[in-house]
């Protein structure tokens, strides 16, 4: 039998009585943290698996699949985004692990898309599954997507990736294209010895396409055996695509990320870098992010986390409320993240949702 997002909205609200109404009594706030940044953006990630293994997100031990359900429910990541929305929040980014291995998701998105007042709706995916599946996303409410592509040669891809097939990825790329995603993003972590001598091919995309190449810095904080001394800053990136195209710089767009962006002379898309370790952004950090097991943080390295998942079990949305609030009031002023790497024990990004 199939509900209507009506239905199930309505069935919400009879579920939760008078928090719902709680919540329906607060619309519009604005959140601010202790630093005098308006934060406004919510990283929620849905699942800490994955079908690829990248050098710099999982550990080399981990599993890619798991039969374990998912530490969230549907009805957890809804009250969680629904609560968000209602402090102020006005963009959300689906992540993981790979958000399309979640059993659900075009439902689940679909759900998210129906938020009053939610104005942006995006996804993050590594494009595997792009290809049976981007009209649906389209459809169901998405409106950009942010899709990993570390190189366009091959074997290399299947190298960074852990097996990945290049194919794939570039067949959903076209496929999201022509299923009129106002955004498409490719983000490209550029890593020295690597992947850095296709930099000025990535951008040669954004000629012709009206794609957003972004060129990220590695993080040298994803596992215990991560490379150090291969980041690759952003002035160098920027500076190798100067000496072979004219870059006109953008404004940074509302509601928009990190990244700097410029436009290829003539060309129909754009491309960008993102700085997190040789100048950090730290200053105009707009978001807060809900891990996969539940854990809510002000920053992806942050210390003072708070775990959700005994809040949500109580299905308590005045708790989930004052818990937000409290690691919106206690984000950091900047991450702690150096080209050394960070100190004490490495981030698992796949679960994180980075």
């Amino acid at each position: 039998m199939k509900i209507s997002t009506k239905g199930l909205l309505c069935f919400w609200k009879v579920s939760f009585g008078t928090r719902y109404r709680e919540l329906e009594e607060r619309p519009g706030e604005m959140l601010v943290d202790s630093h005098g940044r308006k934060i406004n953006y919510l990283r929620l990630s849905v699942t800490g698996r994955c079908d690829l293994r990248c050098r710099y997100c999982r550990p080399r031990d981990g599993g890619a699949h798991s039969a374990e359900p998912e530490p969230l429910t549907d009805e957890d990541l809804l009250l969680i985004a629904t609560t968000s929305v209602r402090l102020g929040i006005e963009k959300i980014r689906v992540t993981g692990g790979e958000p399309l291995v979640r059993k659900g998701i075009v439902a689940l998105l679909r759900r998210l898309a129906a938020i009053p007042r939610l104005s942006k709706l995006v996804l993050t995916t590594n494009g595997l599954r792009l290809s049976e599946l981007a009209d649906d996303l389209r459809k169901a409410g998405v409106e950009s997507l942010n899709i990993s592509l570390d190189s366009l040669r091959p074997e290399r891809f299947s190298r960074i990736t852990g097996g990945g097939d290049l194919r794939r990825v570039l067949s959903g790329i076209e496929r999201a294209q022509n299923c009129g995603f106002p955004h498409i993003k490719l983000n490209v972590v550029v890593m020295r010895g690597i992947n850095e001598d296709e930099v000025e091919e990535f951008a040669s995309l954004t000629r012709d396409r009206p794609l957003r190449v972004r060129f990220i810095e590695y993080m040298p904080a994803a596992s215990a055996d991560c490379a150090r001394g291969i980041t690759v800053p952003g002035e160098e990136i920027l500076d190798r695509l100067a000496k072979r195209y004219r870059l006109l710089p953008m404004e940074k767009e509302e509601l928009g990320g990190p990244a700097r962006y410029f436009r290829i002379e003539g060309g129909a898309g754009v491309v960008g870098v993102i700085t997190p370790v040789s100048c950090h952004f730290c200053g105009d950090c707009n978001r807060i992010r809900v891990t996969s097991n539940g854990v809510a943080k002000g920053c992806l390295f942050s210390r003072e986390d708070v775990d959700l998942k005994p809040i949500l079990r109580k299905k308590d949305p005045t708790g989930l409320r004052n818990a937000l609030l409290d690691v919106v009031r206690y984000k950091p002023d900047r991450h702690p993240l150096c080209p050394e790497g960070l100190g004490g024990e490495p981030i698992a990004m796949s679960v994180i949702g980075g």
